[in-house]
């Protein structure tokens, strides 16, 4: 099986190097491709980018000039990947590119109809609160169980990818995701992975508590349209 790791990167030019460095142990394997997207970053994070390009040909590198939010970044980076398999997760370094592989076990033996994801452990107290909050919030509403929703890394066929329409361009891309995976009932298989701090920078959301609290606003007013828009449908 071939599988694409797409990778956004926004302003993450200091954790590069120490991303570089994983990514290459997973390039042991030639059947992973790499694609990192440049989310309209204002730092040197393009340019370290095609650096790494220079050295490997399993990268692939996308320029998007302006950020216009995490999910459109992701979905620019799906819509170039060539693998059998899609998957994304985040630059910062609080989870391990490598968990792909533990991901990857799980298509050996199914067929193309499952969906896996993280389960994030060792994350702080107040996280792990905000998190259990709006996994009741979602599965109350939606009328399915949703659960550690923005976990990393995702993990699915490519041909769910085709079946999208008008996916967030937000942080909501991964409850969306998450969504359409139970909506047309592939099966979900969720793995453990270690949830660290980040090495540099701030995080693009998860700042302070007022940042907590717009992004579950976020999510909620999501939730309510994802409700809206498809009560027709049995969940």
């Amino acid at each position: 099986m071939n599988i694409s790791l797409v990778i956004p990167c926004f302003n993450e030019a200091k954790n590069l190097p120490y991303l570089y460095k994983k990514l290459l142990k997973l390039l042991d394997n030639e059947n992973i491709e790499i694609v990192l997207v440049d989310n309209g970053s204002l730092d040197e994070t393009f340019a370290i980018l095609k650096s790494f390009q220079v050295h490997n040909d399993n990268f692939k590198i996308i320029k998007i000039d302006k950020n216009i939010g995490y999910g459109n970044g992701i979905i620019k980076g799906l819509k170039v990947a060539t693998g059998d398999i899609l998957s994304w997760t985040h630059a910062d370094m609080q989870t391990d590119p490598k968990d792909i592989l533990n991901g990857l076990k799980f298509f050996e033996n199914n067929d193309k109809r499952i969906f896996v994801k993280g389960f994030r452990k060792g994350r702080p107290l107040i996280d792990m609160f905000f998190t259990f909050f709006m996994s009741i919030y979602c599965s109350l509403k939606l009328g399915k169980l949703y659960r550690d929703i923005n976990a990393q890394p995702v993990m699915f066929h490519s041909d769910f990818f085709k079946g999208w329409v008008d996916p967030p361009n937000d942080f909501s891309l991964d409850l969306y995701a998450y969504f359409m995976a139970k909506k047309f009932n592939y099966t979900i298989y969720k793995f453990p992975v270690m949830f660290r701090n980040r090495l540099f920078g701030l995080s693009s959301w998860n700042v302070n508590f007022s940042s907590k609290l717009k992004f579950i606003n976020r999510t909620i007013k999501f939730t309510n349209k994802l409700a809206k828009k498809y009560t027709k449908w049995k969940l």
